[in-house]
């Protein structure tokens, strides 16, 4: 990579780019993603180069959404598309963010958005259990119609209407990794694998078609950081700290733990969420295990105190 800087890829949560349910607007994503870059640019300016993922799940909602309400006139957006619109457009947020923080900081830098795609196994056992829900809510008329209609998997979502549901499988390849490396090699701030990666399969010529599907985007994000020999895998997400018994009244928060010792809390299935911190601690472990030797989990307002080791979880074999 560039010489001399340590590597890190940095994956930033949902709540990177949507604060709550009162500022979902593009504006107010925009100005969340100012705020998120602005803790990534002070990193950058300390030496790191850096690869950024990002989650994508509200976006993706609401692009389906749209497509939904038009589709009395204009045709419906297939899920593959939707992923790599939201890479773009998020892309484009933080690249410019980024690039307006580098101005007032004095640095020079490229920055540049990547649509990446990922490619998936076409027998990932995931690809015939879809359970990942997207989308709005239908009735269960409106549900059984587009089953039928059109091989949708849906599901009744706790008494609260029918959701269609979409396979969640495991990624196995970059395939626009190598132009990452080449990036990342001559200095440039990368935004690659957008919402763990537009999920694609291979056909038996080696041909590339994209799935209705969704990518968990701290797997891809880990694979990414383990291809690329990254020093670092920070994960940024809503809180300042791992914790055991989340949410509980023997709540603790962990400072810092060993790849070991995160396998058990993992294997107790009581302390981490599932969709939400759990997959976080999985792909964090697969990175160490791949030889990655540091892990970093807080949220964005204090990335630079926790490289700092002021605070934030830190995991290391």
């Amino acid at each position: 990579m560039s010489k001399n800087n340590k590597i890190a890829v940095v994956a930033i949560g949902g709540n990177s780019l949507i604060k709550d349910k009162a500022h979902q607007t593009v504006e107010d994503q925009y100005d969340a993603a100012r705020e998120t870059s602005g803790h990534i640019a002070k990193m950058i300016k300390e030496g790191w180069d850096v690869a950024i993922s990002h989650g994508n799940g509200p976006q993706v909602g609401f692009i389906l959404r749209r497509s939904e309400l038009a589709s009395h006139e204009l045709h419906e957006i297939p899920l593959d598309v939707c992923g790599a619109d939201t890479q773009g457009a998020i892309g484009y947020a933080l690249q410019q963010n980024l690039y307006n923080h580098f101005v007032k900081m004095g640095i020079s830098k490229n920055i540049a958005t990547v649509v990446t795609q990922v490619e998936v196994g076409a027998d990932d056992p995931a690809l015939l259990n879809p359970s990942k829900p997207i989308g709005s809510f239908m009735d269960e008329m409106q549900a059984i119609s587009r089953r039928d209609a059109e091989g949708w998997d849906v599901v009744e979502d706790a008494g609260r209407g029918w959701r269609r549901v979409v396979a969640s499988p495991k990624p196995l390849r970059i395939i626009e990794e190598p132009a990452v490396i080449r990036l990342i090699e001559a200095g440039t701030v990368v935004i690659t694998v957008g919402g763990g990666g537009i999920p694609v399969v291979a056909d038996e010529d080696g041909n590339l078609r994209g799935v209705a599907a969704v990518i968990d985007k701290d797997f891809a994000s880990g694979l990414l950081a383990k291809n690329i020999g990254a020093d670092l895998f920070l994960i940024s997400t809503a809180v300042e700290k791992v914790a055991l018994n989340f949410g509980k009244p023997e709540q603790r928060w962990i400072d810092h733990m060993s790849m070991h010792e995160a396998k058990i809390y993992l294997d107790e299935g009581t302390h981490f969420a599932p969709g939400s911190m759990a997959p976080k601690i999985q792909a964090a472990i697969e990175f160490l295990e791949a030889g990655g030797e540091r892990v970093l989990i807080t949220n964005p307002e204090n990335i630079e105190r926790a490289l700092n080791g002021e605070t934030g979880t830190h995991m290391t074999r």
